[in-house]
Formats: C-alpha cells, sequence, structure tokens
C-alpha cells in the first residue's frame, strides 16, 4: 500500500519513504543527482497568530483493549503532543524530536547525508511545558501520515495554536519509525510488517479513529486542564493516511465535527446515505478528479454537507507537512518546479485555519468561496479542475 508511488527527482531521492505511506526499502540515489551539503539545523516558521505557543507531552493509556501491533501488549499505549495558546513568551522551547528518534526515522527513510540527530536539532517555537491561557477553546486533532511521527506536523500545529485553538497531536504507536513512551523506551515501526497486506489501509484507519475517541474521552473528562477544551467544537485534520483517518473518526464518532484530508487515499467508507458534516479534501495534483488516486472521486459524492475540495499546483505528498522545511538541514536538494518550503507551508497554514475558523468559530471565510488572486496555486475542484 503506497499513497504515491512516484515523486520527482531531487526531493524524492531522500524522502521518497518520508513521502510514502508504506515501509519499502528506500529508491537508490541517481547518479546524475550531485549531493547537497546539509545546510545545518532547521528552523519552523514562525507562527501567524496574536498568541504565544505552549506545549507538552501526555502519555495516556487505554486499557478497553489490546495493541493492535504487538499481540504480547494487552493495551493501547499512546503519545499526545499538545499545543496551546499561552501568555508565556519566554522559556525553553520544546525540542523537535529526541535525538534517538531523529536517528531511527533517518535510517528508516533511507537517508544517510545528514547526522542522524539532525532533526534533534530543528528549532521550534512553542514553550515547552508553559501553562496554558484560555477556557472552552476548540479542539483540533492532528494525525500523520504512516511512518512518521506527528511532530512532522509541528509548523502547522503551532500555527493554529498561536490563533486560538487546543491542538492534539497523537503518535499512533508503532506505525511511526520512533515513538517514545513514557518510560524512555522508543516503540519502533511494527505496523510496516504488515504493510502489503490486503485490507491494511481500512485497518491502519480504524484503529486511528480508535486512537482518535479515547483521545477525546480522556482530554474531555479525565484531564486535569479539561476545561481548556470546548468538547462541541472539535476537528481533526490529517495527511496522508492520517488523512484518511479523519474520515473514519468522523464515520465513528459524532464528536468530531469537521474534517480535512491532506493529500491521503481515503480508505475509510462513507456510508451509503451520505455524510454531512463539514469536510475539505487539500492535496497535490495527483488529486485531481479523474487522476492516479480515484479515491477522493468516490467520496465526493458521498459528501452531502458544506466541502471543498482544493489542489495545490507545485506540490507534492509531502508538501503539506513540515519537511520540506526540513529539506536543507537534511541535505535534499528540492525538486524542480516545485513551491519553495515557505509557501507550501503559508499556503496549508492558511486554508487550514480558514476551514477551522469558519466551521469551529462560525467566521464566514471568503477564502473558501473562490479562487484567489492572492494564491492562485489553489485550484477549486471538481468545477475548474481537468484530468491530468
Amino acid at each position: 500500500m503506497r499513497q504515491l508511488l512516484a515523486l520527482p527527482t531531487g526531493l524524492a531521492t531522500g524522502l521518497v519513504v518520508l513521502a510514502a505511506s508504506a515501509c519499502s526499502a528506500p529508491t537508490p540515489p541517481r547518479s546524475d543527482v550531485p549531493p547537497v551539503t546539509p545546510a545545518g539545523p532547521a528552523t519552523l516558521p514562525a507562527p501567524t497568530g496574536p498568541h504565544p505557543v505552549g506545549t507538552t507531552a501526555l502519555h495516556l493509556t487505554d486499557t478497553s483493549r489490546p495493541d493492535p501491533w504487538d499481540p504480547d501488549l494487552d493495551a493501547r499505549r499512546l503519545k499526545v503532543t499538545l499545543w496551546y495558546p499561552t501568555e508565556r513568551r519566554d522559556g525553553q522551547r520544546a525540542p523537535y524530536m529526541t535525538a534517538k528518534e531523529s536517528e531511527l526515522l533517518l535510517k528508516g527513510s533511507g537517508i544517510t547525508g545528514a547526522p542522524y540527530d539532525v532533526l534533534s536539532k530543528t528549532r521550534t517555537n512553542a514553550v515547552e511545558d508553559a501553562d496554558p491561557a484560555g477556557r472552552g477553546l476548540p479542539l483540533v486533532v492532528l494525525s500523520p501520515g504512516f511512518t512518521k511521527p506527528v511532530s512532522t506536523l509541528t509548523s502547522l500545529a503551532e500555527d493554529l495554536a498561536s490563533r486560538g485553538y487546543v491542538v492534539a497531536g497523537i503518535d499512533h504507536t508503532h506505525e511511526s519509525h520512533a515513538t517514545t513512551l513514557s518510560d524512555g523506551r522508543v516503540a519502533e515501526c511494527l505496523a510496516c510488517d504488515g504493510d502489503t497486506d490486503p485490507g491494511f489501509g481500512p485497518r491502519v484507519v480504524q484503529g486511528r479513529a480508535a486512537d482518535v475517541s479515547f483521545v477525546l474521552d480522556w482530554l474531555t473528562s479525565r484531564w486535569k486542564r479539561s476545561g481548556l477544551i470546548d468538547g462541541g467544537r472539535v476537528a481533526m485534520a490529517g495527511q496522508s493516511i492520517g488523512g484518511a483517518a479523519a474520515v473514519a473518526a468522523m464515520v465513528k464518532d459524532s464528536r468530531v465535527r469537521a474534517g480535512i484530508d491532506m493529500d491521503g487515499t481515503a480508505y475509510a467508507r462513507i456510508p451509503k446515505s451520505g455524510f454531512a458534516r463539514p469536510f475539505m479534501f487539500i492535496g497535490a495534483p495527483q488529486h485531481v478528479p479523474g487522476g492516479r488516486d480515484t479515491s477522493w472521486d468516490r467520496d465526493w459524492k458521498l459528501l452531502t454537507g458544506w466541502k471543498r475540495w482544493l489542489v495545490l499546483s507545485g506540490t507534492e505528498h509531502h508538501s503539506f507537512t513540515d519537511l520540506p522545511l526540513l529539506a536543507g538541514a537534511l541535505g535534499i536538494r528540492p525538486a524542480p518546479r516545485a513551491l519553495s518550503a515557505a509557501r507550501s507551508a503559508e499556503l496549508t497554514r492558511t486554508y487550514v485555519a480558514a476551514f477551522l475558523d469558519q466551521h469551529l468559530k462560525s467566521r464566514r471565510q471568503p477564502l473558501l468561496e473562490g479562487p484567489s488572486s492572492r494564491y492562485p496555486e489553489v485550484t477549486f475542484c471538481p468545477a475548474r479542475c481537468g484530468s491530468p
């Protein structure tokens, strides 16, 4: 199972496995692509909202079900990273990931041109363990692509928190190359051994939907700061198979009022009777109607409420994550004619925030009503899209 079968040369050389949704052997480097010297630690773009951002990590255990990937574990352990508004502007910035997580992610992805601890040196914007500010804030759940930790969505998470959202990013244990558990041990990707099995995609998204429901239960009823969250204003966004999991979570749990799929093949099946909650597809040109991935064509017909289908020219599968922002630190050459990393991040942040502001804060967003001269890369489908 793979979300993207081919990437442009250059960036694909190092990020092909990061950009794909499954574990497989990395593509050998092309001999005609010269190596790039790593540029040193990356710095994530500053959040655009008015609030400083805090972050903290929670380690949760769901004793009601076994781990779906490790038959020896009778409980599901999850790491949840929260980003939220704070009043604190100074303090220690949170690490992007640990040195061990960075090492396992690079090794698992076949990236050998940079020091293995390089991603642990990425500079973030959120203050570690700062006290949250506010009450009754809308909640956004984030789910990453397969094999990737939720830290690869940090720039989006920080931006949403600066705009007044609480963001809960879930590391789905054993579906990533590295997840650090509460006792310091690092869980690796056990699910990678079965990614070619029939039915693997639906199995993953159903498991993630169960993870989301448990996290919502915990945050809204058991967390000591549950008053920070308005349980009636919850949305979910995900990249790659995390986007497919947003559909599965919405079908399973009515508390998820709105959802976004960022360039993910849709594995969860929407009821034939239709689905009326707000939903947005946003993705790369492979997702035009009649393109290589037809799952959006199928689901578009079943979405009966507010919906948008946006295709961004110059983007690729990983453009909706931090990975282009990290390419220089990893010694990866950008793909020809691709949007810059800064522009990809700007477009992703802008359209995701507009969707959430409209559906969780009841603020009408003209940006979502049609093409914008400020963002000419964005095409509204299916009316203005053609086949590739």
